[in-house]
């Protein structure tokens, strides 16, 4: 796409006249709160992620949209209260790009991708953030967070230097697990079993794989396999054998060509 640079502030100015309207005039709109428009958004980032997964372009477009309808409102519902606009919002994250990376608007020399990261972690001290750790939010789903965790105090040099090393740490936990598996102490398998997620979440971020998307692609995968077995059984379910499941589970895995 073409547009100019006139056409994309005209676009966000009527998205921003549609919202005053909307606030001033819908009775559903008039009614919403940060908290209630809150899980709303949670379900449109989730319907993000779903298009981009499906690498669906046009669903893609359409939840974009739909977020940035969430951020406008947000801001509009702030400059009722005097606490910040949609200028202020903006404004806000425009200086803080331009501080986090003065190797585009400064005098800082960088080589690569890490050396941007470990300054930006630097810079994130330097403002007054208390921990490395600090930027993480507690309601991230637990593999998100572990992932993000790992990430963050890797800029600041808490990692292993060699994948070699990481997979050893895998190898110890899966061990160690084991040596438990079958203790009948809920509680000890439990801690050793996130240890070993922990640790392949760990080794994931070494070899570039992302286990959250990593995940979510096997779930499409079995839940694709498993309607197959439903839609092309010839009896119920439950009153077939696994052998019989099996068979159709590798038919659905020929037809996608795996």
């Amino acid at each position: 796409m073409n547009t100019t640079r006139a056409e994309k502030l005209e676009a966000f100015g009527r998205l921003l006249d549609i919202m005053d309207d909307l606030r001033a005039q819908c009775p559903w709109d008039k009614k919403q709160t940060m908290e209630s428009l809150r899980i709303l958004t949670i379900e449109e980032m989730y319907e993000l992620s779903d298009a981009i997964l499906s690498r669906n372009m046009k669903d893609i477009k359409e939840e974009i949209g739909d977020l940035m309808l969430h951020m406008v409102f947000y801001s509009k519902i702030g400059s009722e209260t005097d606490d910040f606009d949609v200028a202020s919002v903006l404004q806000g994250i425009c200086d803080k790009l331009v501080k986090r990376h003065p190797h585009i608007y400064g005098d800082v020399k960088v080589e690569d991708e890490a050396d941007v990261k470990r300054n930006w972690e630097q810079l994130k001290l330097a403002e007054g953030k208390k921990s490395v750790l600090g930027g993480v939010p507690n309601g991230l789903p637990a593999m998100v967070k572990a992932y993000r965790m790992q990430e963050k105090t890797a800029q600041v040099g808490f990692q292993w230097k060699d994948k070699l090393d990481v997979w050893d740490k895998v190898e110890e936990e899966i061990q160690e697990f084991r040596q438990v598996a079958g203790s009948g102490d809920a509680t000890k398998i439990e801690e050793e079993f996130g240890d070993v997620l922990f640790s392949l979440i760990n080794y994931a971020r070494y070899i570039k794989v992302n286990p959250e998307t990593a995940l979510e692609r096997v779930n499409r995968k079995f839940k694709s396999r498993f309607e197959y077995i439903e839609s092309h059984a010839d009896k119920p379910l439950a009153d077939m054998t696994l052998d019989e499941m099996d068979m159709l589970w590798n038919k659905a895995k020929k037809i996608e060509g795996k």
